[in-house]
């Protein structure tokens, strides 16, 4: 397969989510097939640098072999009102375990409440439930919200990253029942290993792109000795591809992962994106369909993801091909 110049695309949200309201990012192919560079614009060129390196393999290596065909996965509930909550549940794909989004900004501890209860009440008894703060509580807030939220859900499978620190993580485990997970004290960490050297974690949480691909995150779930769920960067399907052969290559899989997010898109670069049926998604590649790439680029987009390509090459020992020459 050549490689065909860079494609930069901005895909707007069906809901406002992680303070985002439209997803951009960069795809281009590889000897091994397509890959997404897809980091947060509030990320700096250094921390670009991992999620350039999952490109790198994405296109240029591919994937360890899989050892599962199927990757169960969770329905992913924005900060909405409890009827849309109970809308995207019941239209999941058959998803029994729900991560619900919780500490939205201007939003009190009752709308969060009648959230869960909704998605409770849509997955019924059986189906798991957790929540993601996103570090937004302090520690006695935490420990508030998470009991009251535990009640409100009719008990949480775990609660993810309920404050910034790890310090503050291990605080809060200690004086809750709810286990707890760390996500951005991991990807965004120096040290990831000081989650574990501080009890502060029941469950991490690896996502691909800025842990720096696939391997190295096989890698980190070997080293770290913790259990782990792959969850998602909010990818078009090209960067959850990576996700799903991750969570299919792991000796391991004890949790549904958080890969079936391409809903929150309101569109795809592929007529047959990665989503859920009897709650898993299949392991396959991905390929974009031209028209639908036409669909999703602007020229704002483009220049804006070659000066963060070319930014963050700057940053590597050895930088890749150019794929924005002559664009």
């Amino acid at each position: 397969m050549t490689s065909p110049k860079a494609i930069a695309y901005r895909i707007p949200m069906r809901t406002r989510f992680r303070g985002i309201t439209a997803r951009e990012g960069m795809l281009f192919a590889g000897p091994a097939g397509w890959a997404e560079f897809s980091p947060f614009l509030d990320y700096n060129a250094k921390e670009c640098v991992p999620w350039l390196q999952a490109a790198y393999e994405a296109a240029q290596t591919g994937f360890p072999p899989a050892i599962r065909k199927r990757i169960p996965v969770n329905v992913t509930v924005p900060a909405v009102g409890p009827e849309r909550a109970a809308e995207i549940v019941k239209n999941s794909g058959g998803c029994t375990t729900a991560k619900v989004k919780v500490a939205e900004p201007g939003q009190d501890r009752a709308a969060a409440a009648n959230r869960l209860a909704a998605v409770r009440a849509a997955l019924g008894p059986s189906g798991k439930i957790r929540i993601d703060a996103n570090g937004a509580w302090d520690v006695q807030t935490a420990v508030a919200e998470i009991k009251a939220l535990d009640r409100a859900a009719g008990g949480l499978e775990y609660v993810e990253q309920p404050c910034a620190t790890v310090a503050e993580l291990a605080a809060v485990r200690r004086q809750v029942a709810a286990p707890i997970a760390a996500d951005e004290s991991i990807r965004r960490a120096s040290d990831p290993f000081e989650v574990t050297k501080h009890e502060a974690a029941d469950v991490v949480v690896l996502k691909v792109q800025p842990l720096g691909g696939v391997r190295a995150c096989l890698q980190l779930a070997e080293q770290i000795g913790t259990p782990v769920v792959v969850s998602s960067a909010l990818e078009t399907s090209v960067g959850l591809a990576a996700g799903i052969a991750l969570a299919a290559a792991l000796p391991e899989l004890p949790y549904a992962c958080g890969l079936a997010t391409a809903h929150l898109l309101t569109q795809d670069i592929t007529p047959t994106p990665l989503l859920p049926e009897n709650g898993a998604i299949a392991v396959r590649e991905v390929t974009p369909q031209p028209q639908l790439l036409d669909a999703v680029q602007n020229e704002e987009t483009t220049a804006r993801w070659q000066a963060r390509w070319r930014e963050t090459s700057a940053h590597l020992r050895k930088p890749g091909p150019d794929f924005w020459e002559d664009a």
